[in-house]
């Protein structure tokens, strides 16, 4: 099924986020939330992905006009009109519910729009401004949805959702190449000898592991520094942010485990390390 008939198929987007709860993607803590709780993290989850996957996998020549799509249906939520896509509507629900402000969710839409136009990133300065627009407004949006959105607690959910992005950029970087765009800082692709068609190679070069291994540095700092969010939360805004930042960890893990050779097949984390790191998280708090 093509983007442009998921826009208004709402069964096909439900199906994908129900394969999304029972599978490893879905952090561990986040489905042992309440029902209420997950439902709403799964309606912001399936926008998210609607929206990436208009920037990443429908006809470039569409993503534009399809973009702007989604955000006329955002307009019509916060004017309080109905929104004519299901997934919206789904959204609507949970902004409503939340009182979610709109910028987190346009923000989402401006990193699609961004990524159309820029492919490359010349320093790492460069990617975090990038991140603020992919990553953070995700944070903001869970801490919303948990009523524990405070100026504080935003500064640290977006060092966690900031890490948690470059770590990705780390698993996925042969496959964003692939479709175009190099987010590895190109300062430091030279700093290490690399050229981008290292990204392109059946095995990840010495040169391109140091590379990811800088950036995985950078995420673990980032992660260290945000994780006294979750001693700021209660109940299951914690479990749950303890969840996300054990991820993070867990995946951190996974990529040292296989020196950093993330194009022979991108290292993932293993269930028994997340739930360690998850208990290790909520220990620490």
């Amino acid at each position: 099924m093509s983007v442009r008939e998921r826009l208004w198929n709402g069964t096909e987007e439900r199906r994908s986020r129900d394969e999304l709860q029972a599978g490893e993607n879905f952090p561990v803590a986040t489905r042992l939330l309440p029902a209420r709780y997950r439902a709403h993290l799964l309606n912001v989850y399936g926008y998210a992905r609607l929206v990436d996957d208009i920037g990443d996998e429908a006809p470039p020549a569409e993503r534009p006009a399809l973009l702007d799509l989604v955000e006329r249906d955002l307009d019509r939520i916060y004017a309080g009109a109905r929104p004519e896509l299901p997934v919206m509507r789904d959204l609507a629900r949970t902004v409503t519910a939340g009182s979610i402000p709109a910028d987190p969710f346009r923000r989402l839409l401006e990193a699609n729009r961004r990524d159309q136009e820029v492919t490359r990133y010349e320093t790492f300065g460069d990617l975090l401004g990038y991140c603020t627009l992919s990553a953070d407004p995700v944070g903001r949006i869970v801490l919303h949805v948990f009523g524990a959105a405070t100026p504080g607690r935003i500064a640290l959910s977006d060092r966690v959702c900031s890490a948690l992005q470059i770590i990705e950029h780390c698993q996925d970087a042969g496959e964003d190449l692939r479709n175009g765009r190099v987010y590895l800082p190109a300062e430091d692709l030279r700093r290490f000898g690399c050229a981008e068609d290292d990204l392109a190679a059946a095995v990840t070069p010495t040169r391109l592991r140091g590379v990811l291994a800088l950036q995985a540095g950078r995420a673990a700092r980032l992660l260290d520094e945000g994780e006294a969010l979750t001693g700021r939360l209660r109940g299951f805004a914690r479990i749950a942010v303890a969840g996300y930042i054990a991820g993070g960890r867990a995946a951190l893990a996974a990529l040292e485990r296989e020196a950093y050779d993330v194009l022979g097949g991108p290292p993932r984390p293993r269930k028994a390390r997340l739930l360690a790191e998850w208990s290790r998280t909520l220990g620490r708090s």
